[in-house]
């Protein structure tokens, strides 16, 4: 197979959450919140959250389902991908941890970092090594365990109860089935507005060189911090920019995409989204009410939910979008 041949294509696909299920109304009983607020505005119903689990457990879990699912197994990887802004330890990756986990000895790992996007963006970074003919089959995860790091109180609640853990997983493999293929990736970002969605403490910027403060800690400064309607009008406008350049790169329309596979962070902006681009909301699954915004796990997640219910079938036009932190977003076609 000639590299000008070689097409990047999703062979296999699994998701893990947690056991623990977080209901909207467990957490009225510990902050000042109901369940109508919260459906209202994001349409979250329930989450997952874990106990005794860190990030690499849940990649582990998604990745095994993924091997079933691609017929093929750890050992038969040349590379891992993991996405995540919720990594176990500072340093080292999550990845690298993942990769003890599954038994491998020297088999090169790596963490990407773009929140909410990251899996489009590994996504991308998978599609580039395939094709340029470095590697042949890749594990891509996203994987994500909020919970340890959200205020559970009345003052973090309009960001606590949006999120839930969670890990979705994709095999990436080179295939010469042009019908089958991740087309390109659309990347963007935006960091002037880095500080509108964010985890400013612990960090070594700012700070008067210190990592973490008693101050910090007092300020709530550890915990994330949104500016939700101005991340809101942000996503709505930069997710129907990406989908019409997507389609504009891939010569289509939206009648020819079977199914819109958006990042789950609100259902609101995706119905908005949808509405403005008048895209048939029977063409735009969600989970996220029963999972919550799982970050780079979302679309990954949702991939795998629709292609073990049947919804999603080889031969589909998929389109991936998603926006996040950073800012940060991005969007493909994937014909799977």
């Amino acid at each position: 197979m000639s590299l000008t041949q070689i097409k990047a294509k999703i062979t296999g696909t699994g998701m893990y959450v947690p056991p623990k299920v977080v209901s909207n109304f467990d957490l009225e009983k510990i902050m000042d919140t109901s369940d109508e607020w919260i459906r209202q505005r994001s349409g979250i119903e329930t989450r997952h959250q874990v106990e005794d689990q860190g990030t690499a457990d849940l990649a582990y879990e998604a990745a095994l389902k993924a091997f079933e699912s691609a017929q093929c197994s750890a050992k038969d990887i040349d590379l891992i991908i993991l996405a995540t802004l919720s990594a176990d330890h500072m340093f080292p990756g999550s990845s690298a941890l993942l990769q003890a986990r599954l038994g491998l000895e020297t088999t090169p790992s790596m963490d990407l970092r773009a929140q909410c996007s990251g899996f489009l963006y590994s996504l991308s970074v998978a599609k580039s090594f395939i094709e340029s003919g470095a590697y042949k089959r890749i594990l891509v995860v996203g994987a994500e365990t909020h919970s340890p790091i959200l205020d559970y109180t009345t003052r973090g609640r309009d960001v606590a109860v949006l999120f839930g853990d969670g890990a979705g997983a994709v095999i990436v493999e080179a295939s010469p089935d042009a019908t089958s293929q991740i087309g390109k990736v659309i990347l963007h970002s935006q960091g002037q507005f880095a500080d509108r969605l964010w985890v400013e403490r612990p960090g070594t910027r700012g700070g008067s060189g210190k990592w973490l403060t008693q101050d910090h800690l007092a300020e709530g400064k550890q915990y994330p911090y949104m500016e939700g309607r101005y991340v809101y009008k942000h996503a709505v406008e930069r997710l129907q920019e990406v989908v019409k350049e997507v389609l504009e790169t891939e010569g289509l329309t939206i009648a020819d995409i079977d199914c819109f596979l958006f990042h789950q962070a609100n259902i609101r902006i995706n119905e908005k989204v949808a509405e403005l681009l008048h895209i048939p909301l029977e063409k735009c699954p969600s989970n996220i009410q029963k999972y919550g915004n799982c970050s780079a796990a979302s679309i990954p997640m949702l991939l795998d939910e629709m292609v073990r219910s049947g919804r999603v079938k080889r031969g589909d036009k998929l389109l991936m979008a998603a926006f996040g932190a950073g800012f940060t977003w991005a969007g493909s076609v994937v014909r799977f």
